[in-house]
């Protein structure tokens, strides 16, 4: 078990809550399964884990909005910016483009398994240099990101724990925000072009 306070002020995230444990699930009982592309991985982490990524969550998400350091087209991880908003927003646009007998163009994309390819160096520049997070915070997200391990639980049985090099934490309380933030020049590009 850790010693709280110590490993929050020198910027460490307990290495005992960086375990997780992957159980494969097959995503429609009429799938396939012998056929492994069938399967979600489901991952459980530490409850405790995950306490201290809504309280690192909150922090940063009043760093970003308090500095105005999101884009402005970002819809996640802001107030009054929901996945509805943005759908009523595309809705106006393509109504009003209609209306004034204009072409439009929709461009969709899916990263598949897109958590799973984050470069920690990189994310861990974009933090520091796109969004000012230095010193003991910038440390506690090497930490948290660096040394995690998963086993596979199938049929009762346990896999040899394997080392994550890349990709946030699934099912993550900070991860999907994490990804916005590693994505942002892509987002700033897009914005920029509009």
């Amino acid at each position: 078990m850790c010693s709280g306070s110590s490993h929050h002020s020198s910027g460490q995230f307990c290495h005992s809550l960086k375990k997780s444990s992957v159980t494969p699930l097959l995503k429609k009982s009429s799938l396939d399964k012998e056929n492994l592309s069938n399967y979600r991985p489901i991952s459980n982490s530490s409850f405790i884990s995950k306490i201290l990524e809504r309280v690192i969550m909150s922090r940063l998400t009043e760093h970003l909005t308090d500095n105005q350091l999101l884009n402005s087209s970002q819809s996640a991880y802001r107030k009054l910016h929901s996945m509805e908003t943005v759908l009523l927003s595309l809705h106006d646009h393509l109504i009003n483009a209609i209306g004034s007998q204009q072409a439009s163009c929709l461009c969709l994309l899916d990263l598949s398994a897109a958590f799973d390819t984050i470069d920690h160096t990189i994310l861990l520049d974009r933090l520091s240099l796109w969004f000012g997070i230095h010193g003991t915070a910038l440390n506690w997200f090497k930490s948290y990101l660096s040394h995690r391990t998963f086993s596979v639980r199938c049929s009762g049985l346990c896999s040899c724990p394997q080392q994550s090099l890349y990709g946030v934490p699934q099912g993550s309380v900070v991860g999907p925000l994490l990804f916005t933030l590693y994505t942002t020049p892509l987002s700033s590009l897009i914005s920029f072009t509009h």
